[in-house]
């Protein structure tokens, strides 16, 4: 079916008080897992690419997001392209060729002011170009390798007022809140704040996301939608599973050398924990 639009699956989401689960790919067989998690689960999906992917792939945004597109395009489900984490404007502005309906602009790195600006201009920018564009504030730690932050540190969660009037002056269309999550976690014992969710729910208009959530137990991921989350971003969580099915497969075939075996059992893998997540954000007797 035709590419979906990450805007309109967010916005339905978050019509129904449910969430749309959002998957980080970095090789075909994540694409392919997310795809068939997504049909096995029978809900939308949207595939995400981030700045650290297209880092890997030394630096070319174009394969990996044709292969995603392709997949797309095939699926039984709506699928939409969503530009993670992006921090380079060069990249910011290959989104809209490249098949993306939506970004997420990482200036969270930076002082309130400078953040602001510089999402203030990538939004506009990206309005211009038919682009639905998510931002952060507060700072969601462990990324690219960072430790993850003290939760009582400065800047450490967003702050409801101030997230008012950033989304305000930023003019941005969904926020990644601090509630308590960390990127590339392990085991899933993040402690969410669902106080502080539901002070920013009650203080913003606009959709909000939880990133770092392969770390967040799945009570808390519930609570954590009907707390007001619609997009829940998922990365780590895919890597622990195909890197553990790889692990078992060559421990158990030492002369294997085919790479098809070991990586079709990651695949598979992948796409149970997407099936899995998606699961779990939908709730218990819910239907798709």
């Amino acid at each position: 079916m035709p590419l979906a639009s990450t805007g309109e699956l967010v916005a339905r989401a978050a019509a129904r008080r449910t969430a749309v689960a959002a998957f980080n790919v970095i090789t075909l067989e994540h694409v392919e897992a997310v795809v068939a998690g997504a049909e096995t689960a029978a809900a939308p999906v949207v595939l995400q690419v981030s700045e650290n992917a297209v880092a890997y792939r030394r630096g070319r945004l174009l394969p990996l997001a044709r292969a995603a597109r392709a997949a797309a395009e095939r699926a039984a489900v709506p699928v939409a392209l969503h530009l993670d984490h992006v921090r380079r404007d060069d990249l910011l502005r290959q989104a809209p060729a490249a098949g993306f309906s939506s970004v997420m602009y990482d200036a969270s790195r930076l002082p309130y002011e400078a953040n602001l600006a510089a999402t203030r201009a990538a939004a506009d920018w990206a309005h211009a170009q038919g682009l639905w564009i998510e931002a952060e504030l507060g700072e969601v730690g462990g990324k690219n390798g960072e430790p993850p932050r003290d939760a009582h540190a400065p800047g450490a969660r967003t702050v409801p007022g101030e997230a008012r009037a950033f989304v305000a002056d930023s003019g941005v269309d969904a926020l990644a809140v601090a509630v308590g999550s960390s990127h590339a976690m392990t085991s899933r014992t993040a402690v969410l704040d669902h106080a502080l969710l539901k002070r920013l729910t009650a203080a913003l208009d606009v959709p909000l996301v939880l990133h770092g959530s392969s770390g967040v137990p799945d009570d808390a991921l519930r609570a954590a939608v009907e707390g007001g989350i619609a997009k829940v971003n998922v990365g780590t969580a895919l890597n622990i599973a195909m890197t553990r099915a790889v692990r078992e497969f060559l421990t158990a075939r030492p002369d294997a050398v085919d790479a098809r075996g070991y990586l079709d059992a990651g695949r598979q893998a992948m796409a149970e924990t997407v099936a899995g997540f998606i699961g779990v954000l939908r709730g218990p007797g819910s239907s798709p």
